[in-house]
């Protein structure tokens, strides 16, 4: 059997477009000789819809687009994921469905059992999980068709089972001879060598080849990797498509070696790819074409614009320094020099003068008070102000540049520095931001970013001589506490029972508590790692649980 795994990057809502692209992919697959192609979960509508799926005139057109694309399956079959009404009385009004087209018309559509409830997923918001499993012929071949959730119900390597059903069990005492998964499977860091081993134990299992078939590209916050797989029935993998980008990989069952093998990206280099990837795809597929964001000299608006050069190209970038008072020498160099190093527009606004008349028309409502925070984020507000104008002039998108270190401790100014459409380090520890400086140096073979940048004590430079660390612990032990307290619900005795002092976790925990408020203002971010401040965490504002 020759099969066609067709890895697309979807615009979610975009059903005619999807639809153009789903087709071109089956003549792609039909002129390579394949018999069956297969699409990822959702594909005509792109995942994750969301609420879109409440429109009863967004799920008709879907249904209509499915029925299109079966008219083009002469001499091909494919899979083609999509949402289906549920006929039955009772239940939730849609199921995530896959439709096997072939001979011209839908022959059978098969449901998705498992749906997940957790991190960012909410689908039982919106579907009915299929009432039964059961087989699909093609070419006289028994398959097993099940979608994205129903493959990791595995006790064995998640440690606790999820569901009361189990699909890939069902389906191979059923008969299946191949198993398909059509998957949304979103990245993030250490996520890929995982899937390998849980899809891996699958097909060891229940002794038979497996077929994951991802969606690539960024939706609002999730990126999608792709790295989509066949795997043989000892587990091992046979075959595996391009990570981050559109591909179509064609792989012959009957022979060996069954396809090409892609590399994965390691770590750091995945994050980049997957950083890129998500901004890319944020800015275009909301219609913009340019960005800008503030330069300070410092190490995260310096990768947030080496990021954004890679991902959209270094003339549809603008960087605008806007020194005060405060602002060091070599703040102001070292912003010029990354814009120079990378080839993006370059502006300067100086703020001395804005900020002094802000100053002058307070002084009489501040009188009696001394200096404090509400001065020094006056010059955040500015800022964010100059770059909301030029974002408004020329239909920029304004990208902000604070780390999930800042994000989690609230050491950000709503409406200054947090002003903007996109958080592209939002969810990137600032140690990690480190790390990837110096991975786009490497991977440069020079020094894009100043080494200056990557030196210097981080400080917002809102008053002399302030650094991070006046107020923060060192990076590397907030991150650490981050982590444990946010990715991993650690509670603060078992933080502290890791080797923390008892003082900083105190502190820590009761910022990032305290300035839920600020991230629920935050800019949509990209998400990269198990749990970041988004969807997938869901806290209340006004509450008062403290360890």
């Amino acid at each position: 059997m020759k099969l066609a795994l067709a890895q697309i990057n979807p615009v979610v809502g975009d059903i005619i477009g999807n639809t153009e692209k789903i087709l071109q992919f089956i003549e792609r697959a039909r002129s390579a000789g394949a018999s069956l192609v297969i699409f990822p979960e959702l594909s005509v509508m792109g995942y994750p819809p969301r609420d879109l799926l409440l429109k009863p005139r967004f799920i008709e057109a879907n249904v209509q687009a499915v029925a299109r694309i079966a008219r083009a399956c002469t001499g091909i079959a494919a899979l083609v994921g999509f949402a289906e009404v549920n006929t039955d009385l009772v239940g939730r009004r849609l199921r995530n469905a896959a439709a096997y087209c072939a001979e011209g018309e839908i022959r059978q559509v098969r449901y998705k059992s498992l749906l997940p409830t957790y991190d960012v997923f909410d689908e039982q918001r919106y579907f009915e999980p299929g009432p039964e499993v059961s087989i699909v012929e093609h070419q006289g071949q028994p398959l097993g068709v099940t979608i994205c959730e129903d493959l990791w119900n595995d006790e064995q390597m998640i440690g606790r089972r999820l569901y009361q059903r189990e699909p890939m069990a069902l389906l191979a005492e059923a008969g299946a001879k191949l198993m398909i998964n059509l998957s949304a499977s979103p990245f993030e860091r250490g996520k890929q060598p995982f899937r390998g081993r849980l899809f891996g134990n699958q097909a060891r299992r229940h002794g038979l080849p497996l077929v994951f078939v991802n969606q690539v590209g960024g939706n609002d916050e999730l990126i999608f990797d792709g790295a989509s797989m066949v795997l043989d029935a000892s587990g091992e993998v046979i075959a595996q498509a391009k990570p981050f980008t559109e591909d179509l990989l064609v792989v012959d069952l009957d022979g060996r070696p069954a396809g090409r093998i892609e590399p994965y990206p390691q770590d750091i280099a995945a994050i980049h790819d997957a950083l890129v990837l998500g901004t890319r795809d944020y800015v275009r597929k909301c219609g913009f074409k340019k960005v800008v964001l503030g330069l300070s000299g410092g190490i995260d608006s310096a990768v947030t614009a080496a990021l954004a050069a890679a991902a959209l190209g270094p003339e549809n970038v603008v960087g605008v320094a806007m020194p005060s008072r405060y602002s060091s020498d070599h703040s102001r160099t070292d912003a010029e020099l990354l814009a120079q190093n990378l080839g993006i527009t370059f502006k300067t606004i100086a703020i001395g003068a804005i900020h002094h008349v802000f100053e002058e028309e307070l002084r009489p409502h501040f009188e009696g008070r001394p200096p404090d925070l509400a001065e020094e984020n006056i010059q955040a507000r500015i800022r964010g102000n100059l770059l909301m104008a030029l974002s408004n002039k020329f239909g920029w998108l304004l990208l902000t540049t604070g780390n999930k270190s800042e994000l989690g401790v609230g050491y950000c100014t709503l409406y200054g520095d947090m002003a903007g459409g996109l958080a592209v380090l939002s969810d990137v520890p600032k140690t990690l931001v480190y790390q990837m400086a110096r991975h786009i140096n490497e991977r440069a073979g020079r020094a894009v970013i100043p080494e200056g940048s990557i030196t210097k004590p981080p400080s917002a430079e809102l008053r002399p001589d302030q650094t991070d660390q006046d107020s923060l612990p060192p990076y590397d032990v907030l991150d650490a506490i981050l982590e444990q307290y946010v990715n991993e619900e650690k509670s603060l005795d078992e933080i502290i029972a890791a080797g923390f002092d008892a003082d900083v976790v105190q502190k820590v925990i009761r910022l990032v508590d305290t300035s839920e408020y600020k991230r629920k203002q935050a800019a949509q971010g990209l998400k990269v790692t198990s749990r970041a401040f988004g969807i997938g965490r869901r806290m209340p504002i006004a509450a008062r649980f403290r360890y």
